[in-house]
């Protein structure tokens, strides 16, 4: 699968330990940064992930910042983009089944390495149910008035 990834300052160590497994596992990975410990702004990184699922770079996305939550309000910005703060593998399964999520945030401070690893694995191998669902989905892409 082709994978974009993306982290702010405060998840790139966890970025860097992600990387090489999903490469491992057979993953195209496009890593839109960033590449060190200086402080970076997570918007511009949340937003890359979703650029990359928008232009077809990606089927999938990971978006990686101490929290996740700056991250994923970043990526679902972009109208292409649904994107689901996780924090174990149900809610990653569930951010599949029920709403066809096409990337994770995931909160670096929050969990470690291998519950990340986890989710990832769960978020990847679960397809969209459809079914009573899409029509749910189907009003994600729709602007709503007030």
């Amino acid at each position: 699968m082709r994978l974009a990834i993306a982290s702010d300052h405060a998840a790139v160590s966890l970025k860097d330990a992600l990387v090489p497994w999903l490469r491992e596992a057979g993953h195209e990975v496009l890593d839109l940064g960033t590449h060190g410990s200086g402080s970076v702004d997570y918007p511009d990184y949340g937003y890359a992930v979703a650029e990359a699922l928008a232009d077809g770079r990606a089927e999938r996305g990971i978006a990686l910042c101490g929290s996740g939550i700056g991250i994923a309000i970043a990526a679902n910005r972009h109208p292409a983009c649904r994107c689901a703060l996780v924090s174990e593998p149900l809610s990653a399964r569930l951010s599949r089944t029920h709403n066809d999520a096409n990337a994770i945030a995931l909160g670096a401070r929050l969990i470690g390495e291998e519950m990340a690893k986890a989710c990832i694995t769960a978020f990847l191998t679960t397809e969209f149910e459809g079914g009573r669902h899409q029509h749910r989905v189907d009003k994600l892409a729709k602007e709503f008035a007030a």
